[in-house]
């Protein structure tokens, strides 16, 4: 009877020491007085680092700073790559990351937030090419160079959609535009609100006159996968902040309003 009665005390406190029990990223959060924000820096107009003064500027910050306002914490922003974005959620680096597409393979190892906006897909290049394409098909061809970034989604993309053409693959900070700026590609591939920043800072770039964009997305930010208590919270502050017009405000301060 002894037996059995200690290892009942064992199970229990098992129970009580498990993950059943784990403290929720909110109550560490509220507890610590910081809020950690994994960021890449490299997204215009969405998270942009400014080597000169190491700080952030873009629609994730106002929305980031927003949140740890209203949470009563300070703000931290951990710098990341897009190819350790999701392991550093994992590994509990940061409690939630900025913008990244929703995509099932990250769904398969991390949570999300609710989407707060989306993107869609566009080819550029320079405009001295723009005659040599027109169309996605003319982009999937041996003589075609596509620059992409590493463990970003138009990674996976570049390599799905283009089979016959040459990948040219760049690790961060080094980006694809850069590549096709510099003559080393001829085309990349990024979202519409991307596209439109680089538009507007590079003359030279200009769009793919393609039929349709592709692969709509919805964005909302990476997630400890099996904290819902935080994600109930970020979830319910996004709903907060659609209808009192702070989502709206902030996407037509940084040009992504439709």
């Amino acid at each position: 009877m002894l037996r059995s009665f200690l290892a009942i005390i064992s199970a229990v406190g098992f129970l009580f020491s498990g993950s059943a029990f784990a403290q929720s990223a909110l109550h560490e959060i509220l507890d610590s007085g910081e809020l950690k924000v994994g960021t890449t820096g490299d997204w215009n107009p969405m998270s942009v680092r400014d080597p000169a003064s190491n700080g952030y500027k873009g629609y994730d910050i106002d929305i980031m700073n927003e949140l740890a306002n209203d949470l009563g914490v300070k703000l931290v922003f951990i710098p990341t790559d897009w190819k350790t974005l999701v392991n550093g959620i994992i590994a509990g680096k940061y409690d939630l990351t900025g913008s990244a597409s929703i995509s099932p393979s990250r769904m398969k190892v991390s949570g999300y937030s609710d989407s707060y906006i989306s993107v869609e897909i566009l080819p550029f290049t320079l405009s001295k090419n723009v005659d040599k394409y027109n169309s996605w098909d003319s982009i999937n061809q041996d003589s075609v160079i596509v620059a992409t970034t590493l463990g970003t989604t138009f990674e996976k993309l570049s390599k799905e959609w283009f089979p016959n053409a040459s990948i040219k693959v760049v690790e961060a900070p080094a980006r694809g535009y850069q590549e096709v700026l510099s003559g080393r590609a001829d085309v990349f591939i990024t979202s519409n609100i991307e596209g439109a920043t680089l538009k507007a800072k590079f003359p030279t770039i200009v769009n793919v006159p393609v039929e349709e964009s592709r692969n709509p997305t919805p964005i909302a930010m990476l997630m400890p996968q099996t904290d819902q208590v935080w994600i109930n919270y970020v979830n319910n502050w996004i709903k907060v902040k659609r209808m009192n017009g702070f989502l709206d405000s902030t996407a037509q301060k940084w040009g992504l309003a439709k």
